[in-house]
């Protein structure tokens, strides 16, 4: 049995406390859906030890705002700007070729949460495809880039929204059951889970570290599509108070810069410690329930996913 991970950080700790005199000078992150929510504050706090950022993005505009504000902030110059959209496979192909050197950190963190039914040109539905499988393509696409860095670490924002839902891999995409946007969302965010116990078990041999993780509740633009009455009962509802964008980046930013968790894989985090396992049976509900269920760190299931989510990018 493996040791729990603890540090001295929790839920009430940001993001600039846990990398407080981390020195990441001459190395390479990167972090999609860099311009908005805690990916802005996971990438200026990247930004502050040193590391050279750059933010994956669909908007670029915003993106480049988001840059000229952390370089001001933090005096950093070496925040760059790419175009990524992780809902097409094409724009994942030319953002990873033309990566070119190492890549120390890549911080999986853009999302889309309880969208409205919607497919790809794939067919693929619209949260599964952009919250898993862009992230999965963009990931092993840059594996010979973070195998070269010598110590890379992977760093995947799943949500505790996790235990509401396994992977249903007999009916993915909803293309047989009624569609539910949450427990779409849901099954997105454990297939998050289930690709870092699978990468960080596929890549170990070239020091690659892969990790997931809950970054609380926080109030950004994710919670776009939801209506803003349901939205006001759920955070009135919560047990536990709502974070800030840099104490929602705050595990992120640990996972990905932090010595306290060195050579540290296939975990699952949350308010800066690794996550206890919950109990499967326990309903769930937004801000009231924590751990991980057990289906997300199923051996078996990471590698079904794994091999479903490679055939499906090999394909398009």
């Amino acid at each position: 049995m493996t040791t729990r991970i603890t540090t001295p950080f929790t839920a009430r700790s940001g993001a600039f406390e846990v990398i407080e005199g981390v020195d990441l000078t001459g190395r390479r992150a990167l972090v999609t859906g860099g311009a908005s929510g805690i990916g802005v504050e996971t990438a200026r706090a990247l930004a502050v030890t040193g590391a050279e950022v750059t933010l994956a993005v669909r908007d670029l505009a915003a993106g480049e705002r988001t840059a000229e504000d952390i370089t001001t902030d933090t005096g950093n110059k070496q925040v760059h700007v790419a175009k990524l959209d992780l809902t097409d496979q094409a724009s994942v192909a030319a953002f990873t070729t033309a990566w070119d050197g190492p890549l120390h950190i890549l911080v999986n963190n853009a999302g889309v949460m309880a969208a409205p039914e919607t497919r790809t040109p794939e067919g693929w539905e619209l949260q599964f495809a952009t919250n898993h499988l862009g992230h999965f393509a963009l990931a092993t696409r840059l594996h010979p880039a973070l195998a070269a860095a010598s110590g890379a670490r992977v760093v995947v924002v799943s949500s505790s929204a996790h235990l509401n839902s396994p992977v249903v891999f007999e009916d993915i995409h909803y293309r047989e059951r009624p569609y539910d946007p949450w427990t779409a969302y849901a099954q997105s965010k454990t297939a998050n889970v289930l690709f870092a116990v699978e990468a960080n078990e596929r890549w170990g041999d070239d020091g690659i570290t892969v990790n997931a993780l809950h970054p609380g509740g926080i109030l950004t633009n994710l919670s776009r599509h939801m209506d803003p009455e349901v939205l006001e009962r759920r955070t009135a509802d919560r047990t536990k108070p709502m974070k800030t964008p840099q104490q929602g980046a705050a595990t992120s930013v640990l996972l990905a810069a932090s010595p306290l968790v060195e050579g540290v894989g296939g975990r699952y985090f949350e308010d800066c410690n690794e996550a206890g396992t919950a109990r499967d049976t326990q309903p769930y509900q937004a801000g009231s329930v924590s751990g991980v269920a057990s289906y997300a760190l199923d051996p078996e299931a990471a590698t079904r996913l794994w091999e479903i989510s490679l055939d499906a990018v090999r394909r398009h």
